[in-house]
């Protein structure tokens, strides 16, 4: 199996843990990732929904779909 290449952001990574970053400021970090990439997954979501036209009334249409064939 080829070598791969390090991505962007694992190059940038490894430059981090090269640092050794205090464990406070480790935590922070990890923090921010979780929350960057929790808000891409969010503008994404709502891109789609805008996109589809789907509104409160299709997520409780959705769940009372879920809800009736559990039953």
């Amino acid at each position: 199996m080829p070598a791969r290449s390090l991505s962007n952001i694992q190059q940038e990574l490894l430059k981090l843990y090269a640092a050794d970053v205090p464990e406070n400021d480790l935590l922070n970090i990890k923090r921010y990732l979780a929350k960057y990439f929790a808000q891409k997954a969010i503008d994404e979501a709502d891109k789609i929904w805008e996109d589809k036209k789907y509104s409160n009334t299709t997520m409780t249409q959705w769940l009372n779909e879920n809800n009736t064939t559990n039953d």
